[in-house]
């Protein structure tokens, strides 16, 4: 979730030689504010999996699709960088440190934010207050493994990404000796035994808590990174209508067995709608569509991206508190509830991301380390004094 720029230095240690991709910032952006929307629909249409809303909002109510573009986007875009320098990675200490002060410091700060919000104001909805466990569990990104109250209901696939920056080290050492192909169909079969094998034996069944079809997803990003060091001929394929045609049969199979089924089986769906996440990724990243990648790097499109971590990070206890104490007890649920929400509580969550981001995420993103990062800070807090002296 983080920028396109950001994440392709962090691959390798080193800046990426071809600057950032268009159009990579505004699909984080487009994903989070859709994540946020969803939170809103599920909260004016209660009966999730089922399609309580009107029919044209019914798309509304896979808000968990946005997730795997932003685990396939994850992994395309931290291996930008090492594909660019053969597969290599440029040190793994380096590159556990530079996703720890990328990630942490925000998810942190988040976290902070939402158990205030839980305990001051109101929990997340079928979830009581945060305790001690919470705290300790999400503080360590535990929350896939161990049950607490959760002070924020986004919070389940940071965990996720964060096991699998463990794993990207491995993957890119089996597709530098053995190749993409190889690479990829390994980690698909382990994850495809898995799931079939997780219904009638327990213990390959916990498994299912940590959500491996991700691993698949996220392989599915770094192999699709590939295009980025491709030769003409092989860039110049039409992504974006192969990316369409992996798709339309997922959807088809969606709409077809409806969204109580759908949710029932996102593992399997997950897997089918991967390749087709990867491959407009591809395309994006050669610059087609055209059109699409334009409005994708317009300024307010790529500006949301850039703190579109942060917009993912806190908007749910914005949305829950605005609706559960403004909204619901003045507003019919349903479509009422729903354009009030909208109305509401997008617009607060949108500025307060920003203003988050802007001392949370930002900053480390622009300065690599603790001292580099106080004496921006100082030089800042000068600049501000200067400007509030009053002139003599």
């Amino acid at each position: 979730m983080e920028s396109s720029e950001e994440s392709t230095r962090d691959g390798a240690g080193a800046p990426a030689e071809r600057g950032r991709l268009g159009g990579l910032d505004g699909i984080r952006g487009v994903a989070a504010l859709f994540v946020m929307v969803h939170h809103c629909w599920l909260m004016s249409f209660p009966g999730y999996p089922g399609n309580t809303g009107p029919g044209w909002l019914g798309w509304l109510l896979y808000g968990h699709f946005a997730v795997v573009v932003f685990i396939v986007l994850s992994g395309f875009s931290l291996a930008v960088s090492p594909a660019r320098s053969g597969w290599r990675l440029g040190g793994m200490r380096r590159f556990a440190q530079r996703r720890a002060w990328r990630i942490l410091p925000p998810y942190w700060a988040a976290l902070a934010f939402s158990l205030a919000i839980a305990w001051a104001l109101v929990p997340q909805p079928g979830e009581g207050a945060p305790t001690a466990k919470s705290v300790v569990v999400y503080g360590l990104l535990l929350q896939d493994l161990f049950g607490a109250p959760s002070p924020n209901g986004a919070f389940w696939s940071i965990a996720v990404e964060a096991q699998l920056y463990l794993v990207f080290p491995l993957l890119l050492l089996v597709l530098r000796r053995a190749g993409a192909v190889v690479m990829l169909g390994v980690v698909t079969v382990v994850v495809a035994a898995i799931g079939l094998l997780a219904p009638g034996v327990h213990l390959v069944g916990m498994l299912m808590r940590l959500t491996p079809q991700f691993a698949v997803l996220f392989a599915v990003g770094v192999v699709a990174a590939g295009v980025i060091v491709a030769g003409e001929r092989v860039r110049r394929l039409p992504w974006h209508w192969l990316a369409l045609l992996a798709a339309v049969p997922v959807f088809a199979v969606i709409v077809v067995r409806g969204s109580v089924w759908t949710v029932e089986h996102y593992f399997w769906i997950d897997l089918a709608l991967g390749p087709a996440v990867g491959l407009l990724l591809a395309g994006v990243a050669t610059g087609r569509p055209a059109v699409l990648v334009r409005l994708l790097d317009l300024r307010p499109i790529r500006s949301l991206g850039s703190f579109s971590y942060t917009l993912y990070l806190i908007h749910a206890p914005i949305v829950v508190a605005i609706y559960q104490l403004v909204i619901a007890p003045r507003v019919p649920v349903g479509l009422p509830a729903f354009s009030a929400a909208l109305a509401l509580a997008v617009p607060v969550a949108l500025l307060a991301a920003r203003s988050f981001a802007a001392v949370f995420e930002l900053p480390f993103q622009r300065h690599r380390s603790w001292p580099v990062l106080r004496v921006a800070a100082r030089a800042r807090l000068s600049r501000l004094r200067a400007a509030v002296r009053p002139a003599p």
